[in-house]
């Protein structure tokens, strides 16, 4: 099985390296034979139909930055969309940065795979939280596989877990702790008394938070995630614009200290329902499934039959993102 892998940051190296991990454990055991075909960055791409070797190339990027400095079949400024063209691939990695503004370059690019006849995996949440339906109807229309687990939670498995496991359930509603970084300032604020500034600033030292935390603080990268939960799990038709949204970068250590007292501890929740899309900051009890601390996600999936169904996992990292991408890709091999 061919990959191509658009984006070679944090996610696109963690899949490298679960592939130079894994490549021949998952041979073994599902006897299927995974190549990294092509690899992209903005340097331009390498790109060799036989495989490239996982190692080199993050060696290569390491040392140089670019993945285009790949020995012999390394290839300065071309683009993603040209390497669509060029390279024998059987499924695309979409690893380009997000954005949340139109969802772009990733969706120009997952349109064109499904349109060359090639399943997707991504991580990406900018084009699925603006343009889920048509993305999903257009890999339906092509006859096409279109996973995504790794764009909610990381490593927390629920996309998959509820189409799968849940399969014999109706989905009423789910309940989570979306975004590791407000839960891991949360977390501190709680058991250090410590001001929200103050926690963001040592978070973003230590690289938990991003250099502009906007998107994960203000409630935007948990509200992209309510939306792709709203339209996957409960076949609904929003987008981010739908999604009410408040974050937390108003919560002081006195109220956090209050609720304390009482038993609670304060965590920013979103809630995915038929009536209500949300993402806010909320009471939840100590020892509580929704007690959880550092970057951790959890979400309660409220169902019919089975009542509820709590999942937790590690919300972010590279490899935990990569762990999610290639069970993506078995899932596919295994599907065929």
């Amino acid at each position: 099985m061919k990959v191509c892998i658009l984006g070679f940051g944090a996610v696109g190296k963690g899949v490298a390296k679960v592939f130079s991990l894994k490549k021949e454990e998952v041979k073994e055991k599902y006897g299927v034979d995974l190549k990294i075909s092509a690899v992209t960055d903005t340097s331009g791409a390498a790109i060799y139909d036989e495989g490239l070797n996982p190692d080199l190339l993050l060696e290569v990027k390491e040392k140089t930055g670019k993945v285009s400095n790949y020995p012999d079949y390394g290839i300065s400024k071309i683009s993603n969309l040209e390497v669509l063209d060029k390279a024998d691939y059987d499924c695309l990695v979409e690893a380009t940065p997000t954005d949340i503004e139109n969802g772009e370059p990733a969706k120009t690019h997952i349109l064109k795979a499904f349109n060359d006849g090639k399943d997707v995996v991504t991580s990406n949440k900018g084009p699925l939280a603006l343009s889920f339906k048509e993305l999903a109807n257009s890999a339906k229309n092509n006859g096409v596989e279109f996973k995504f687990e790794a764009s909610v939670g990381g490593a927390m498995p629920v996309i998959n877990f509820a189409h799968e496991t849940l399969s014999g359930c109706d989905i009423d509603s789910i309940l989570g702790i979306l975004n590791g970084t407000t839960n891991y300032i949360l977390s501190r604020m709680a058991r250090e008394g410590s001001s929200y500034e103050q926690i963001l600033k040592e978070s973003q030292e230590l690289g938990i938070a991003e250099t502009n935390p906007a998107q994960d603080v203000e409630g935007l990268d948990a509200a992209c995630k309510v939306v792709i939960l709203a339209n996957s799990l409960l076949d609904m038709d929003v987008s981010l614009k739908d999604v009410e949204i408040t974050g937390i970068s108003k919560i002081t250590p006195e109220a956090v200290s209050l609720a304390q007292k009482e038993g609670y501890l304060i965590k920013l929740i979103g809630e995915v329902s038929s009536d209500t899309l949300e993402v806010s900051p909320r009471l939840v009890k100590e020892g509580s499934p929704f007690a959880v601390e550092g970057t951790l996600n959890v979400a309660t999936i409220k169902t019919d039959l089975a009542e509820d169904v709590t999942v937790v996992g590690c919300g972010a990292g590279s490899i935990e993102t990569a762990s999610a991408i290639l069970s993506d890709i078995i899932s596919i091999y295994k599907s065929k």
